[in-house]
């Protein structure tokens, strides 16, 4: 599913416009990173929390020079799904037929 198809059916089952509901899913997108880049985590109650991870400094190789390069401490964003997500999708998948 794409962006445009997740808009389409918010406005079909809501009967907003597409206009007002991709300015409202563009802003939840933009909040979020913002809030993320901020250093803060966001929580959405039954659905899941976008977080902030750290990665630790390590070696890594540059593959075409074969020489031995260190990757500094660096965060990443993150989604943890909230287990009554997790606990619907496994339930829904395990009904759909095999292929």
């Amino acid at each position: 599913m794409r962006k445009a198809d997740l808009v389409s059916i918010i406005s079909e089952k809501t009967g907003v416009a597409k206009v007002d509901v991709l300015v409202s899913l563009e802003t939840f997108f933009t909040e979020v990173k913002e809030t993320l880049g901020s250093g803060e985590n966001v929580y959405v109650r039954g659905f899941g929390s976008f977080i902030i991870k750290k990665r630790a400094k390590k070696i890594g190789r540059h593959i075409k020079k074969n020489k031995a390069i260190e990757i500094p401490e660096h965060y990443i964003p993150s989604f943890k799904p909230a287990k009554v997500f997790v606990d619907q999708v496994k339930t829904n998948v395990s009904e759909l037929p095999s292929s």
